[in-house]
């Protein structure tokens, strides 16, 4: 209440609930057979005090209906305890796979720049440790509090039944743990945020490890690498230690509190047994009964910092959701695709970009690709190319001045991301991943069929030596095209966008790889592939340049169109 989280709590718990809201019906039925389960245990307990005092009054005659009954509870309470485990179980999953399945599809359609501000490893573990921590207490926080309260009061009021005092010893340790509750809840918190920050550096830091693998071991600086993860393993350590070190003491002060509550029990009972007053069964069930309120007790505060990790991990997952999303003209897109046959127009008029305010990537830029032509876009590396193609992407948009489509009737469309449709795109790197040919193609269209494939791969001059491979598109590849040489990842990356078959074709060095008569050869096959074509091709090699309409130069943050002297002059500089 006095930092604000206590409303932070409750919008986290809402924004939960919000899920398991659609689980009603299964979380009522959950409840009712824990309630059920835990009547079962305690008949079998009243049961056994029975059979006690019939075995010490030596009553034989009775015992064979105590023990039927006895057996009876006890598997009713074994299989229902099962019962409830697996619908606990199923509902989680079901919990967890809603909430993962919609954290993918913001995530997807995040904004590209706010999306980069989180690394990798921490979105992989908000996406799997922290709804993992949130499904689990999405279903059992609201029946586990009812369950816990009917057994609490259940077994208080067979206390009760049977002796008045006995009762409000056995209550005695509730006032203690509630006070003892605000502390233990607010540390909680702090450690367990804690915790899940490091969790995703580390795991940050592993995912970049294992991705530049070949990097670091060409490098030979794989010694730096393991000290830096025994740095981040000894800050991981430190910190649950330090977690562990709390749990312990407050451990003890729970076992501490509990042990000196059920030493007067056991006291008063002895007292009672003594004079008289009770019998056996009775010391056995007061004492069973007592054990039982206390750790359903315990059970209920145990509930408030399990509400508090989900309400952590609510909170940063929450951040995902909450990206804006990118820019959307669904209904525009749709009026385009009857006029993408006639090809389409890229342009950028007085484009101004930068990722930082304190640094301009692009400033008064001006760009045009039009149909049946190939664009270069040529510059030093880091200049911004890569920036150019992400604009035209509508991956980011400008800061000042326009980037449009122009259809074949002169209609201006701002770049969206609903216009990418009409993109087909071959990043930098290697982009393939772990499947088989076929596999990485069809990514791009699901209903190709295995010549249509063919076609493509022949296209981007790579079917000469997937067909030498053992079992042709159907051949395996690893993840980041292990297997295959980078001039052929490469080659099968350009056939994927050649496959799609979209009005405009990006590639983004991604020629760099292939010798110069293969370039040129799988150039001209994609520019006939498709009439009306736009191709951008972003390059530092001199032989593409000869092949293109137009060349722009990108230098100290300026887009300029150059002329055929200055193109000749660039080709004879490299």
């Amino acid at each position: 209440m006095d930092d604000g989280t206590y409303r932070e709590f409750l919008a986290d718990w809402r924004w939960i609930f919000s899920f398991s809201a659609n689980y009603k019906r299964s979380i009522l039925i959950y409840t009712l057979m824990g309630i059920f389960s835990t009547s079962m245990g305690l008949v079998s307990s009243v049961v056994s005090k029975y059979l006690i005092d019939i075995i010490t009054g030596y009553q034989i005659n009775r015992l064979w209906v105590l023990v039927a009954a006895m057996i009876g509870s006890t598997v009713f309470s074994l299989v229902f305890s099962s019962l409830v485990s697996r619908y606990s179980a199923r509902l989680s999953i079901s919990v967890g796979n809603d909430i993962q399945a919609e954290i993918f599809d913001k995530i997807m359609d995040a904004d590209w720049l706010k999306l980069n501000g989180y690394a990798s490893g921490d979105l992989l573990n908000r996406f799997n440790s922290d709804v993992n921590t949130i499904a689990t207490n999405a279903v059992s926080w609201i029946p586990n509090v009812i369950i816990s309260l009917y057994s609490f009061f259940a077994s208080f009021a067979v206390i009760l039944h049977y002796n008045t005092t006995m009762a409000w010893i056995a209550f005695l340790s509730a006032p203690v743990l509630l006070v003892s509750s605000r502390f233990l809840m607010r540390k909680n918190r702090e450690y367990r945020r804690h915790v899940l920050e490091l969790n995703s550096e580390m795991m940050s830091f592993e995912s970049e490890a294992f991705y530049n693998i070949d990097t670091i071991k060409s490098f030979g600086i794989m010694g730096f690498y393991g000290e830096k993860l025994r740095s981040w393993q000894k800050k991981y350590k430190d910190c649950n230690l330090d977690y562990n070190l709390f749990s312990i003491k407050m451990n003890i002060w729970m076992s501490l509190l509990g042990a000196a509550v059920s030493f007067i029990a056991f006291a008063y009972c002895l007292f009672l047994l003594w004079t008289k007053s009770i019998s056996y069964g009775t010391m056995t069930l007061f004492l069973q009964q007592r054990a039982k309120l206390s750790s359903d007790f315990n059970s209920l505060i145990g509930i408030f910092p399990s509400m508090l990790n989900s309400a952590v991990s609510a909170q940063r997952v929450r951040e995902l959701l909450e990206l804006p999303k990118e820019e959307h003209a669904l209904e525009t897109t749709h009026q385009l695709e009857e006029l993408a046959d006639d090809g389409f127009t890229v342009c950028m008029r007085g484009v101004y970009f930068s990722y930082t305010e304190s640094s301009s990537v692009l400033t008064d830029s001006d760009f045009l690709a039009c149909p049946n032509e190939i664009v270069a876009l040529v510059g030093p590396s880091g200049e911004g190319k890569t920036t150019m193609l992400r604009m035209i992407l509508g991956l980011i948009h400008p800061d000042g001045g326009t980037a449009v489509l122009i259809d074949s009737t002169g209609n201006e469309i701002p770049m969206n991301a609903d216009l990418r449709r009409f993109f087909s795109y071959v990043p930098q790197g290697n982009t393939i991943v772990s499947g088989t040919i076929a596999e990485n193609l069809r990514m791009v269209r699901e209903d190709a069929t295995d010549e249509q494939i063919i076609d493509a791969l022949k296209i981007a001059c790579a079917w000469d030596f997937v067909r030498n491979l053992p079992d042709g598109i159907h051949s395996p590849l690893g993840e980041r095209g292990r297997r295959v040489s980078e001039g052929q990842a490469q080659r099968i990356a350009i056939a994927r966008a050649v496959l799609r078959d979209c009005p405009i074709l990006l590639l983004d060095e991604a020629t760099s790889a292939l010798d110069v008569e293969t370039e040129r050869r799988v150039l001209k096959n994609i520019i006939q592939q498709r009439p009306n074509k736009t191709c951008i091709v972003t390059t530092h090699r001199p032989s593409v340049l000869g092949m293109c309409r137009r060349v722009y130069r990108v230098k100290n943050t300026r887009v300029t169109e150059l002329d055929e002297a200055e193109s000749a002059r660039l080709v004879q500089d490299w």
